[in-house]
């Protein structure tokens, strides 16, 4: 197949491609150059797609020997994702900007362009693992075996087309000593680099800061429960559902008990605090939604909303409308996997139905979850694979 390797400069996508090159693929690799800051540096662990992160992008693809090129989508990335966490937080919101990434840019931006260049796959170092159950089957997209690194959860939104054409040759690697030793012994330079975390965007990982500067100051009022004011704040954006810390409260709860956000109004530009209680949700309502099979209502999965929190189980109550299959459809709910990490196809068999605007998945969890926003991402798994992905609206 002819691979378009994306490559960040870190020691995960290096790896993949070489992976992707030792399997006998035509890999091309390409560095994705995000930051309109031409002069942005890493700072050790913080930041990504630096200028240090294409120069080790480069080496890695000369040591692999495969044809390496830079590409500026810096545009699409500020546009897409920069802006899109700026709204979203304008609006009393909690995005997660790694997901909108992964949906936007590095799948949707890029897989478009390896497309009209008559790519077959694009591949990278996610930590995930694509399956095919027979012959000419659907891929499903599914966890990696090194569950401290899994990133099924940020890739969910990407959908099963997406999947189809997509390598991760990292999803069976249990651990990342692994990964680093492969690059150390394939003579990769970047085997001992470190990783990359927090918000690639906001190099010092400052988020209020960040916001503050980009969406200004807008004072208004901290309240109790019962409606009485208790201190002030400099904007809604600088606060998320479940905060503890920096409420800016004047006056302690009359118990002593800490406070957490509960609730967020934009328009008023109110925050509401209260006791751990009133954050317990048991209900999820969730749009945009992305689906790898069809749902039935009343079938039980497992719900995760934080790229690492745990996977709780759960029961699907509502599934949308058009994308429903018929009572007793049960074979296209379910399947069972057999691995192929390596293996891509061009198009899908038989895809999932799409998700039509408006449609909604309403799931009931087992055990009320706490700090749970709209914004943030819910994604279903039957054990190890994912089944779909949505952006929350509503807790109950």
């Amino acid at each position: 197949m002819k691979v378009l390797a994306a490559m960040s400069g870190g020691v995960d996508s290096a790896v993949a491609a070489a992976r992707a090159a030792e399997d006998g693929h035509e890999v091309v690799g390409v560095h994705m150059a995000l930051s309109k800051n031409r002069d942005q540096r890493r700072t050790g662990s913080r930041g990504c797609c630096t200028v240090e992160d294409a120069s080790d992008a480069r080496r890695a693809a000369d040591r692999i020997g495969i044809p390496y090129y830079v590409w500026d989508l810096s545009d699409d990335f500020h546009d897409l994702v920069v802006e899109d966490f700026l709204s979203e937080y304008a609006a009393g919101r909690t995005p997660n900007p790694c997901v909108r990434c992964n949906e936007r840019i590095k799948f949707a931006s890029l897989l478009e362009r390896a497309t009209l260049l008559g790519f077959d796959a694009v591949c990278t170092g996610h930590y995930a693992s694509i399956r095919t159950d027979g012959p000419g089957g659907t891929p499903s997209l599914h966890r990696s075996r090194n569950m401290a690194k899994d990133q099924s959860y940020v890739l969910a939104v990407m959908g099963p087309d997406a999947v189809a054409r997509s390598l991760f040759p990292l999803g069976e690697y249990e651990t990342k000593d692994e990964v680093r030793a492969e690059a150390h012994a394939r003579g990769l330079g970047v085997s001992t680099k470190p990783d990359s975390y927090d918000i690639c965007f906001v190099a010092d990982g400052d988020t209020r800061g960040f916001l503050e500067r980009n969406l200004g100051e807008a004072p208004g009022e901290v309240l109790d429960d019962t409606g009485a004011v208790i201190g002030a704040h400099r904007g809604t954006h600088g606060f998320t559902i479940g905060q503890r810390k920096g409420l800016g409260i004047e006056h302690p709860a009359a118990d002593g008990a800490p406070r957490y956000v509960v609730d967020i109004d934009p328009t008023s530009r109110q925050v509401v605090v209260g006791a751990a209680e009133l954050l317990s949700t048991r209900e999820l309502i969730a749009t945009d939604v992305v689906l790898f099979e069809p749902l039935l209502v009343g079938r039980e999965v497992r719900a995760q909303i934080r790229a690492h929190g745990d996977a709780i189980p759960a029961q699907v109550l509502e599934v949308p409308a058009a994308a429903a299959p018929a009572p007793g459809d049960a074979a296209s709910a379910t399947s069972t996997a057999a691995h192929s990490s390596t293996e891509a196809t061009a198009t899908v068999t038989t895809p999932a139905p799409a998700s039509p605007p408006g449609s909604r998945l309403r799931v009931r969890l087992e055990t009320p979850l706490r700090g749970v926003a709209p914004g943030q991402t819910v994604v279903l798994y039957d054990d190890d694979r994912v089944l779909a992905a949505a952006t929350l609206e509503h807790r109950a």
